[in-house]
């Protein structure tokens, strides 16, 4: 039975956000949050982040754990390889000679935009998103979302806060050389699920 009292509401809310707090925290969302923090506006990332979350989990209780299925898997982690392997490539194509200001100054909305689609395609399907469509389909589909929805908006911002924090104790040039590789190796992985899944 959905929880309908303020009392039920509230603990659905708060054992979601723990729950998926808990199971966020050091996963490949927060670390695309803190990586591209370290080159970028934080606030932009944060709302991309913010704002593709909140669109998954809304599909994740709307339609369960069915999600994942609008899209053949492959088709999803596909676009994921070659959204991280462009991300990669752009940033080891940075050199000493571009200007610290030009990073800094970049429109927000092409970092939102960003931010949002790496989250979006990475989390599509993902335990967090099949967490959420399981407490959704058990308890009160707007507590699970809320809860869900403030633990990985704070995922996210503590991941970005490290990356700011990176971005005054490393060199420009060796953050995007690390984040770089980071997503290279990103892209990597999701080519290999991808041909193992096809094997």
């Amino acid at each position: 039975m959905l929880a309908t009292t303020p009392g039920a509401w509230l603990s659905s809310a708060g054992a979601t956000f723990l729950l998926i707090a808990l199971a966020e925290i050091g996963d490949k969302s927060q670390l695309v949050c803190m990586t591209l923090a370290a080159r970028h506006r934080g606030l932009p990332v944060i709302l991309g982040a913010t704002a593709a979350f909140s669109i998954l989990n809304l599909l994740a209780v709307l339609f369960g754990a069915a999600i994942a299925a609008w899209l053949p898997e492959w088709v999803v982690t596909l676009a994921v390889g070659i959204l991280f392997a462009s991300f990669g490539i752009s940033a080891l194509r940075y050199t000493e000679e571009d200007e610290d200001e030009q990073i800094e100054e970049k429109p927000g909305h092409g970092i939102f935009a960003t931010t949002f689609l790496l989250i979006f395609l990475a989390e599509f399907g993902d335990k967090t998103q099949i967490a959420v469509a399981g407490l959704g389909s058990t308890n009160n589909t707007t507590a699970v979302w809320l809860g869900g929805t403030l633990a990985l908006a704070c995922t996210s911002v503590l991941g970005a806060i490290a990356g700011r924090k990176l971005l005054h104790k490393l060199p420009l040039l060796w953050i995007h050389r690390i984040s770089g590789a980071f997503f290279l190796i990103l892209a990597v992985l999701a080519f290999a699920q991808l041909l193992l899944k096809q094997a």
